[in-house]
Order: structure tokens, then sequence, then C-alpha cells
């Protein structure tokens, strides 16, 4: 599924004005990649913003240059150190035909039966890199862990085939486990406590 965007071409000199555009509530941006030399534009930020919240990183967004209509992706975008604002955002225009790699978050879904009898969880993977044509891209992957015991984990190679994307990450990359409870310290008693001389 793609979304619309509306953005506007921008000088890129002098630096005053992405402060004055970023004082309006525009981001300052850049759009390259298929079809399209580099290109300064800006885009408004409670939209991008909507946007992100809505439909994720991954989602082809489709903008509007001079007439001109382009599927892209976001690349990437920079927040400032301190408000952590979006700053600036990179576009990348995209042959839909092409296949395309990304990253995509892994999510936990379910109740692990080992975890109810006092086993630890822990996830080793967060994002795994996937390929596929831009339509077809993944924001998310939910690995289920509602049959896995102490003892057991959850590599890629044990996530289901899927016809829409193909993950690229290695195989036997470990993404979730659950372990033995960890054993209470024995209180030390006061008969087992050194004697002060």
């Amino acid at each position: 599924m793609s979304v619309s965007l509306e953005v506007s071409k921008r000088s890129t000199r002098p630096r005053a004005t992405r402060n004055k555009l970023r004082h309006e509530g525009k981001i300052p941006g850049i759009i390259n990649g298929y079809k399209i030399e580099s290109t300064p534009i800006s885009v408004d930020g409670h939209d991008f913003k909507r946007l992100l919240r809505t439909e994720g990183l991954n989602s082809v967004v489709k903008l509007t240059i001079d007439g001109e209509n382009y599927n892209t992706l976001i690349h990437q975008f920079t927040t400032d150190t301190f408000t952590r604002e979006i700053n600036h955002v990179e576009f990348l225009s995209v042959d839909m035909s092409e296949v395309t790699e990304v990253e995509a978050e892994l999510v936990l879904v379910g109740t692990a039966p080992g975890v109810r009898i006092g086993g630890a969880l822990t996830q080793n993977l967060y994002n795994v890199i996937v390929s596929a044509t831009p339509d077809k891209l993944p924001e998310r992957i939910e690995v289920d862990i509602s049959k896995l015991d102490i003892g057991q984990s959850i590599t890629i190679a044990d996530l289901p085939v899927s016809s829409d994307y193909e993950i690229i990450t290695d195989p036997i990359e470990q993404i979730v486990a659950i372990s033995e409870p960890r054993a209470k310290e024995e209180e030390v008693t006061e008969e087992e406590a050194p004697a002060a001389e």
C-alpha cells in the first residue's frame, strides 16, 4: 500500500532558509534515486510525523514534484540531539518492480509456557534485513512464542517462509530463548557467618 505526501522544492542556500522552514513547521529534505536527480525538498512536519506513526518506515510514499509522481521509501531521517525534533529527511525514489532491502522489526507475540513456569525470556535480535519489491516490504515480522518452553529457542530459520518477502539475515541467528530460572541465592545463616573475634 502506498500513501501520498505533499512536498515542495526548496532552495539549498542560504542556511537561514532551512532554519526558516523549520520555524514554519516544515522539514528540509531531499529525494534521489530512480528517474530523478538529487532534488532538495521540504515537507510539512505534522504530516511526516503522522505518516511515521500510522504507516511506519517501510511504506511506499508517493511524492508529487512539478506534476511528476515518484514512488519513494523513507531512506533515513535525522533528529536534533536536544529537542529530538526531526530536522532532515531523505526519500529514495524506487522502481516498483525491483527488489530492495530494508530492516524490519521483530515483534514477539503470544505467551511462552516456559515463562509461565518461571523461565527467563531473552530476546537477542530485534530487527532483520528483508528483501522484496517496495509494495511487499513488511514493517514488522511477528514471532510466535506461544509454544516456547524452558531450554528452547527460536532462530531466523524457524520463522515461517513468506511469499511476499525473503529474510536476508543469517538463518542461524537466534531471536529469542528461554533459560532455566535463576536459583535463589542461599541466605547466610547466623551460624554460617564467620564469628567476629
